[in-house]
């Protein structure tokens, strides 16, 4: 363990209240990349423009498409608590259209799923976007689904090891 890596470590207890897991311990081979994208991370999930339910959908439409099973794991209980059903949620793994999504989230959703798809966002969509969840919003759904996108290749790569470290 360098000493740039237990600084590292002391970073992002300090910023996440826990020890570096799933994802992070593979970023901490690179110490400043692992605190920039915790320091990333900690922005999209608590304090970007989006309300918990959307910044939840964003992220599943994302797990889902990358087939990335820890994220989906950690995230679906996350997005069932902030309002998203069951049946949607389900229909997001299924890679489905989910039934009866609210015009926001089915803004979100189509967001989210361009990007994935297309690897792109219409003029017309981006426009709609901007009126249903604001610039912003817009952008930081997009930021959500490049920084899960991240975390997806991190760990849909990574050499078999423990996702949460031993105590």
């Amino acid at each position: 363990m360098t000493a740039d890596r237990l600084r590292a470590i002391e970073e992002f207890k300090r910023v996440r209240g826990v020890e570096p897991f799933g994802p992070f311990l593979d970023l901490l081979v690179s110490p400043e990349l692992m605190n920039r994208v915790s320091a990333l991370g900690e922005y999209l999930r608590y304090r970007s423009a989006l309300p918990p339910r959307l910044s939840e959908l964003a992220i599943l439409v994302t797990a889902a498409c990358w087939r990335q099973q820890f994220e989906w794991e950690v995230h679906a209980p996350i997005a069932l608590a902030a309002g998203l059903s069951q049946v949607k949620i389900d229909a997001l793994w299924a890679q489905v259209p989910p039934p009866n999504l609210e015009h926001v989230e089915q803004v979100v959703y189509d967001i989210c799923n361009a990007l994935h798809k297309d690897r792109s966002v219409s003029p017309a969509l981006r426009a709609r976007a901007h009126e249903v969840i604001g610039e912003q919003g817009t952008m930081d759904a997009m930021a959500i689904c490049g920084y899960y996108a991240l975390l997806a290749m991190v760990l849909n790569s990574r050499t078999p090891r423990p996702l949460i470290p031993d105590p």
